[in-house]
């Protein structure tokens, strides 16, 4: 079992790049707008945004490599593309240079989001599967207090700090390229490429005790010569794609990628100031981080759908908060408690299960396609909301914006009543089958 905690918390450690590239142009965010006279338009949907369009692209083609290339040589071209991008933005001298490195950037994480959950989903047994997947989650936002707290170590050391804080990402990058030479390929993705010897051996040392003939047959069931053949549309699978859509859609719609982009700035709009914003963006980062272990800690004990009412109501609570705060100028340090409820909310539901979650519910010959389906839903609207975050705040206001997305996570609640499955300790190959049955229901 550490052997295969080992291998989990390597490919895991894509989501600490994953998060601190997401988070750490939050500190460059206003410097490089008064550094290229952007407007809001052009800064929000361009030099802020760039990333995450690359994020959508990696997401929606990164089942290919991840299917033809097998998890592991697809991780270490993550490791790759974030060493070029990290060391290409910081030495960018223009708005589009910086925009292709950042995109180069997001391509890594949109395909970490694929091959990392179901390279750890596939060697972890049945009933430590949500804590290990729950690494990458974990590892993410590691990542993000790494930015938070870089970016304040880093701001004000020179005129172009933004270059340090935007380039520091290569050594952390380099350092998880190498590890990941030292970790073996999926059992179940060799099996899918007929080299048994080599999955056997592996699959052995994943679980000793467990009969690598009864997986054989398991999943030749699954890839059998009419599955194979099959559409991730086809009518059979609607119920897990629409699992899929939701949790990615709700997601995004509490609003979690539009605050983590803009923390320094909701703060300083709520009447804090640059330094204080900063410091409380690492209170954020802090409070992501121990609620996110809570969460990965209770995910096999309670149960993914639990943890998603926690977070639901949760949610609720905390949007609603805010937006008053916003809409009666309460200021002061409210603003930032509430939004660390909201942060708290999202990584003990949210944050805890969606990896997991997505990496489940699809059967193992559609696993690569409907992860990709699921992580592209995902980052399509990471990168849309984030994009209008400032024209909206200009428009018609932050209190406005919150109150939107606490509505979402009402309907959020529901979905989670009356749809959401628990997935808890069950087989990928079971799990599969239960779910098409739910389908024909």
């Amino acid at each position: 079992m550490k052997q295969v905690f080992y291998w989990s918390l390597v490919a895991a450690l894509a989501g600490l790049l994953f998060g601190f590239d997401t988070v750490v142009i939050s500190g460059a965010d206003k410097k490089l707008q008064a550094l290229w006279d952007s407007s809001n338009g052009f800064h929000g949907g361009v030099v802020m945004a760039m990333a995450l369009w690359g994020t959508v692209v990696g997401a929606i083609f990164g089942g290919i490599p991840t299917q033809r290339l097998g998890r592991k040589k697809t991780l270490l071209w993550v490791g790759v593309f974030y060493t070029v991008s990290a060391v290409g933005s910081a030495l960018a001298n223009d708005p589009i240079t910086f925009a292709l490195f950042r995109f180069m950037g997001g391509l890594g994480v949109g395909t970490s989001t694929i091959a990392a959950p179901a390279y750890i989903s596939e060697i972890a047994p049945a009933k430590s599967r949500g804590r290990l997947v729950g690494l990458y989650q974990f590892s993410l936002v590691l990542g993000i207090l790494l930015a938070f707290i870089s970016n304040y170590l880093l701001s004000g050391i020179s005129e172009n700090d933004w270059r340090w804080m935007m380039g520091i990402e290569a050594f952390p990058a380099i350092l998880y390229t190498l590890l990941c030479f030292g970790i073996p390929q999926s059992p179940r993705w060799l099996i899918t490429q007929n080299k048994i010897d080599q999955a056997r051996a592996i699959y052995k040392k994943i679980d000793p005790t467990a009969s690598f003939e009864t997986l054989i047959a398991e999943m030749a069931e699954d890839t059998s010569p009419s599955n194979v053949k099959d559409s991730l549309f086809d009518k059979k699978y609607r119920f897990p794609l629409k699992l899929a859509f939701l949790v990615a859609f709700f997601n995004q719609l509490s609003g979690i990628n539009a605050f983590l982009y803009y923390a320094p700035r909701i703060f300083e709009e709520g009447g804090l100031g640059e330094s204080t914003s900063l410091l409380s963006s690492i209170g954020i980062g802090i409070t992501n981080l121990i609620f996110t272990f809570i969460g990965i800690s209770l995910i096999d004990k309670l149960g993914r759908r639990q943890l998603m009412y926690f977070g639901s109501v949760g949610y609720i609570i905390s949007l609603s908060l805010v937006s008053c705060a916003f809409f009666f100028e309460w200021g002061g340090l409210l603003i930032p408690i509430f939004l660390f409820i909201f942060i708290a909310s999202h990584a003990i539901g949210q944050g805890a299960i969606i990896w997991v979650f997505i990496s489940e519910i699809f059967p193992n010959h559609l696993r690569n396609a409907g992860q990709s389906f699921g992580t592209s839903v995902h980052w399509i609207l990471a990168a849309l909301i984030p994009s209008f975050v400032p024209i909206l705040f200009g428009s018609i206001g932050a209190g406005v914006v919150f109150l939107i997305f606490a509505f979402f996570m009402v309907l959020q609640l529901v979905f989670v009543h009356y749809m959401m499955p628990e997935t808890q300790g069950i087989s990928l190959e079971k799990l599969s089958k239960i779910l098409i049955e739910k389908n024909r229901k």
